[in-house]
């Protein structure tokens, strides 16, 4: 789940220039195609191994730990030197990973069979005392994992046959086993965390598990290189790659201009504004694959006049989703009047599908009902806050056009502007959102469980940032998130998302693609947002 940032809402006024001079320059670029997309699952297998190849990244990661690996950059190293018990697909089916299965006997239990014979690239053979002690180190307080939700359930780990280790949970917990396929399912060696101690993970130690790559340097501020691991156990992950480097290239132009010079080879963050310019270069070739990534409106304050959900909802209707998407993303997206996206509903009947998502509360832009809202509402010139930051060039669109649509409806939303590092503390600091009313995220999942976005808003969760309450809301996620039969808690959750689109904590906007950039020497990746917590690199080779 999470995380930074978002894309941009286009209200009357700003949206008709906005789109006018971006469809102008996407022309030119792509001609009719601009903003026009296919979703790819493969593209074409690589032709034989390669030296090496090096990879954007737009941030450097916090940490390779898997506690702190909870947010793109860090996820898209830590996904190729570490695995997961279960392991993530490309089409977000679950298939065994450092597990061979895992069975079920109760709604409390789940029974990991683990792998035999796999090797730590230091040598050592795993064992399930380093999955206990792997799982574990989520608990514990000293550590204060950011994926501690995962388990604020779990009972005991422990180690229940030569080859076994089960998790017991205080309460029915499903989502659990859904996420031992993310970063909190990573197995790693107990030696070697016990022996760096509090420097696991970071620029000095790297980490130390059973991917297809090992760790070799990291460069504070620069890069990230890893190495293929010779003795890997899975044949079908077996790197093409002698060398992997991670090129840490926080401005976009930069990371285009490298892109597109073939200095660096590829990147799955290509910024949305420069989308149409690399289809057309001929250096190297966009792709669009599966996600489970939603842009979103969050409202950080329900004391204040985005409190009544008539002024929420009015907002809602004033966001133009097509010109939205058209201003901020160039396209690239769908709008979407709900928190997840069909691909996350793996578990559901078409039937239920169908009323998750077809029999939602409609979002469709209507200006004259948006203004009849706010003025039932009382809140016609009321002052809202927007913060944004000067993060990509669809921010400074979002916010203007959010100020533009307010307007339209008779709201006085004021812009404030942070820095970066400002802005992304609203996700991890309280004392950041006081006095926010409104900010922007593009949040994705990190199982096919659409709970895991639903269950962050009940009241009290640490991603409620706006302290939204229901309790008709929270009862039913509640029994939801306790439902062991997939099919119930299908058509459970199909009702959790109703009740949040009727609420609006959170304002959906528009789905977006994974994006993936292959400059011409490399192939044989998968695009899909799978690349979080599975082995992408490994399927990288030459193309010619």
């Amino acid at each position: 789940m999470k995380r930074l940032l978002s894309r941009a809402i286009a209200g009357a006024g700003v949206a008709a220039v906005a789109v006018a001079a971006l469809t102008g320059c996407g022309q030119s670029a792509v001609g009719a195609h601009a903003g026009s997309y296919e979703l790819t699952a493969h593209t074409p297998k690589a032709k034989s191994d390669i030296d090496s190849f090096t990879w954007a990244l737009a941030t450097e990661p916090f940490s390779l730990d898997p506690a702190y690996a909870f947010d793109y950059a860090d996820n898209t190293v830590l996904s190729n030197m570490c695995e997961s018990l279960l392991r993530w697909n490309s089409d977000l089916s679950v298939s065994p990973g450092l597990a061979t299965k895992v069975d079920h006997p109760d709604p409390l239990s789940w029974v990991y069979t683990i792998r035999e014979g796999v090797k730590f690239h230091d040598g050592s053979t795993m064992l399930p005392s380093d999955v206990v002690f792997s799982l574990e180190h989520h608990l514990d307080p000293e550590v204060g994992s950011f994926w501690f939700d995962t388990y604020k359930n779990v009972e005991s780990i422990r180690q229940t046959g030569a080859d076994q280790v089960t998790v017991r949970t205080r309460i029915p917990d499903p989502s659990f086993n859904k996420m031992m396929s993310a970063a909190p399912g990573v197995v790693f060696s107990e030696k070697a965390a016990k022996a760096a101690g509090r420097d696991y993970g970071n620029a000095s130690t790297g980490v130390d598990c059973t991917g297809p790559f090992t760790f070799k340097e990291w460069r504070s501020g620069e890069s990230i290189t890893m190495q293929r691991f010779a003795d890997y156990w899975d044949p079908e992950y077996r790197a093409k790659a002698e060398q992997v480097r991670f090129v840490i290239l926080n401005d976009p132009n930069a990371r285009v201009n490298a892109l597109r010079t073939g200095e660096i080879d590829g990147s799955w963050q290509v910024p949305t504004n420069a989308i149409d310019l690399m289809r057309a270069s001929d250096t190297g070739k966009m792709y669009f694959g599966t996600n489970t990534t939603v842009q979103s409106l969050i409202v950080g304050d329900m004391q204040g006049p985005l409190g009544d959900v008539r002024v929420r909802k009015a907002l809602a209707l004033a966001l133009d989703r097509k010109a939205l998407i058209k201003a901020a993303v160039q396209g690239y997206g769908k709008p979407t009047d709900a928190l997840t996206t069909k691909s996350v509903w793996t578990d559901a009947t078409p039937e239920t599908i169908t009323r998750a998502f077809d029999q939602l509360p409609k979002l469709d832009y209507d200006l004259a009902e948006a203004k009849r809202l706010v003025k039932e509402a009382g809140a016609t010139g009321k002052k809202i806050t927007y913060v944004t930051a000067p993060i990509d060039s669809s921010f400074d669109v979002i916010s203007q056009a959010v100020a533009s649509a307010g307007k339209e409806i008779g709201l006085d939303i004021e812009i404030e502007t942070r820095t970066p590092n400002a802005y992304t503390l609203l996700f991890s600091d309280p004392n950041a959102v006081k006095g926010v009313d409104l900010f922007t995220t593009q949040w994705y999942l990190s199982s096919t469980d659409p709970l895991e976005m639903y269950a962050v808003i009940r009241t009290g969760e640490f991603s409620n940032y706006g302290h939204w309450s229901d309790p008709a809301y929270d009862a039913l996620t509640n029994r939801a998130l306790v439902t062991d039969d997939p099919g119930e808690r299908s058509k459970l959750s199909a009702q959790v998302q109703q009740l949040a689109t009727q609420q609006l904590p959170w304002i959906p906007l528009f789905e977006i693609p994974t994006g993936l950039w292959l400059g011409k020497r490399i192939t044989g990746v998968d695009p899909s947002i799978s690349y979080m917590y599975a082995p992408w690199a490994a399927k990288i080779g030459r193309a010619d």
